[in-house]
């Protein structure tokens, strides 16, 4: 997705409930920072149990805004 779309799309934190395998995840998505270069998001995905949910697995992408191919 564009970089626009992103940046559009994560105004708010976003937070969904996914099923995998008959089991439910809590998934957020938070929009850290976006700058003139990057947008940079972070992911965290917990189970809803302690004590996964005080330290949920966490993991962040940077999507440069520099040569990046745009949406069709």
């Amino acid at each position: 997705m564009s970089h626009e779309r992103l940046t559009a799309e994560l105004d708010e934190d976003h937070v969904y409930e996914v099923a995998f395998e008959s089991r439910k995840y809590q998934v957020e998505l938070e929009h850290l920072e976006n700058t003139g270069r990057h947008i940079h998001v972070t992911v965290s995905v917990d189970d809803g149990g302690l004590p996964v949910s005080i330290r949920p697995l966490t993991d962040s992408f940077i999507r440069n805004k520099e040569n990046a191919r745009t949406e069709r």
